[in-house]
């Protein structure tokens, strides 16, 4: 898996952008299920928008509860929102390229 520095970061959070929140973490908190739906939207499309509901006292604890448990990394955070990246391990289904690698 890639190690991201910070120019990778911004790069992602740019293609973040557009995306919309596609997994939620609501009152139960960071339950498999949420684990299990993060881990498919990661296989599926490397970056995912995730959005914190119901406890945002507690959203930077949630959401690196929820990297931790899917093996992904936290590119950025801003208010209840967060974008986690996990490298597809077979070169050929990975979606996101960085400005410099191979297509």
């Amino acid at each position: 898996m890639r190690i991201l520095n910070g120019a990778d970061r911004k790069f992602l959070r740019g293609l973040g952008q557009k995306l919309e929140p596609t997994v939620m973490v609501g009152k139960n908190g960071v339950t498999a299920t949420v684990i299990d739906s993060t881990n498919k939207a990661l296989t599926a499309h490397e970056l995912v928008k995730v959005r914190v509901v119901e406890r945002k006292d507690e959203k930077r604890s949630l959401i690196d509860e929820l990297a931790l448990g899917t093996r992904s990394e936290v590119v950025g955070m801003i208010g209840h929102t967060a974008l986690l990246y996990r490298q597809h391990d077979d070169e050929d289904k990975r979606k996101v390229f960085f400005p410099g690698e191979r297509k």
